[in-house]
């Protein structure tokens, strides 16, 4: 398998297709290349900050199911 065929196979998302397409096509050579770079970068903050928003509301969500306890009564 080659180096071609491995990164094709690794690049299921149609984002970063699109980026690793952008890539080989301009090499890092234009002022372009250097701004959608800087998106790829903010794209995966973003994503970043999506998991630690859905972590923190699962943590949470816990957090509330073991403060609720049940009491004991007696009964009569």
């Amino acid at each position: 398998m080659g180096k071609e065929e491995h990164e094709e196979q690794m690049a299921i998302c149609p984002v970063g297709r699109f980026f690793l397409d952008l890539e080989r096509f301009l090499k890092g050579r234009s002022s372009f290349s250097k701004h959608m770079n800087q998106a790829r970068i903010e794209f995966l903050k973003a994503v970043r900050s999506l998991v630690d928003e859905r972590i923190s509301h699962l943590e949470k969500k816990e957090e509330s199911v073991k403060q609720k306890k049940a009491t004991k009564i007696k009964v009569q």
